[in-house]
């Protein structure tokens, strides 16, 4: 592939750069797991969609530019690099979107994508049950059909932005006598509506990043079924692809993450020295984010060439995860005691706690290990 980027990509980046040095915070937002902190990000959500850059990649008619893999991935980069805000809406646009414009109705699309793009619709995640986490076929949240309506009872737990979110994805058992992976339907859910009720659940640091939600007799209009009835476990396969591969970990995430590090290490250096071997360490977290960049713009380049992304996302998510850990390591193995201190968002503990959840959401890496030796590389069986 051509690593030159062409005068097209290069005046998108510049026009994307102008307007994010000119419009960032001035400060840090307040975490989006908070309730003010939550509802600033939705503010900063609305002012990139006024402003087209909200979702550039998606269609002009939802509110985005058209943009190629090659554009979003530079978009990604500008992105976390200026220190733009966290996505509050990363769940609606890099997961449920791609699935809707897939699977769901001209009538789902039209009503759903433009108020995602917006800020006006906040998504949470709602897969894991309390017996089914990694082991998603075996869920047991129930949704009867009852005329128009399906009527849901069950739990679901570690809700991603689920405290404060407007509406939740999830996957529940519409056939109770069909197995595993059979009689699941994927169901788009309103948090106000009756019978539902969410329970926030607290991180380390005190903020409700999950909610638990509970179904009791939950009534939803059986039009918010995404795809056909019965058939979840494909629609969710498709979500869980956006998950693991390019769209919720682009590369600039750890690109940025990359250079705070490179940055911090040079203030040691400064300041009180630094060994070889933490030398070593941080040329290692910067070369494995490198690497990643230029996997995601091959894989990219592949896609647009009409390749279909496939098992190979669960190698992508093993890396990310894993590289996400390391650089936050370094970091505070850097830092010594001074890397006890969480004194802002921004803070390399806070990251690093944050990162721990890596190997664990999108799958746990220890399954992903099986489907990369399985679907992969065709090892057999135990």
């Amino acid at each position: 592939m051509d690593l030159d980027l062409s005068q097209r990509h290069v005046a998108f980046r510049d026009e994307l750069r102008t307007w994010l040095a000119e419009n960032n915070p001035d400060e840090a937002l307040p975490s989006m797991d908070t309730a003010e902190g939550f509802e600033l990000h939705r503010e900063w959500e609305k002012k990139l969609f006024a402003a087209g850059w909200s979702v550039p990649g998606w269609p002009e008619a939802y509110g985005g530019r058209d943009c190629d893999l090659i554009e979003w991935l530079i978009y990604e980069e500008e992105y976390w690099l200026s220190g733009a805000p966290n996505r509050v809406s990363a769940n609606g646009v890099s997961l449920l979107a791609p699935t809707i414009f897939n699977f769901g109705t001209q009538e789902q699309q039209d009503h759903f994508l433009p108020r995602m793009a917006s800020g006006e619709h906040i998504w949470a995640q709602g897969w894991s049950e309390p017996e089914a986490g990694s082991d998603l076929a075996g869920l047991k949240t129930k949704a009867i059909l009852d005329g128009d309506h399906y009527v849901l009872n069950g739990q679901k737990t570690w809700c991603t932005r689920g405290a404060y979110a407007d509406w939740i994805f999830c996957i529940v058992r519409t056939d109770p006598e069909a197995e595993r992976h059979r009689g699941l339907t994927y169901l788009l859910v309103p948090t106000d509506a009756e019978g539902m009720e969410r329970r926030p659940i607290s991180r380390l640091d005190g903020d409700p990043a999950f909610a638990e939600v509970f179904f009791d007799d939950c009534r939803v209009s059986a039009d918010n079924v995404l795809g056909e009835p019965g058939q979840g476990w494909a629609v969710a396969m498709a979500t869980a692809g956006s998950e693991r591969g390019l769209n919720l970990r682009s590369p600039g995430r750890f690109l940025a993450a990359a250079q705070r590090l490179t940055e911090l290490a040079r203030e040691v250096k400064a300041a009180s020295g630094l060994d070889q071997r933490r030398c070593d360490e941080v040329v290692d977290a910067w070369v494995r984010a490198q690497a990643y960049r230029w996997q995601t713009y091959l894989t990219a380049a592949s896609l647009m060439d009409g390749a279909e992304m496939g098992s190979e996302a669960s190698l992508m998510k093993v890396f990310w995860s894993e590289m996400d850990v390391e650089i936050h390591a370094t970091a505070l193995r850097l830092l010594g005691d001074r890397g006890e201190l969480m004194d802002d968002p921004t803070s390399w503990l806070d990251g690093y706690i944050f990162s721990l959840s890596g190997p664990i959401y999108a799958g746990t890496n220890e399954i992903q290990r099986n489907i990369i030796a399985e679907r992969v590389l065709g090892l057999p069986r135990k």
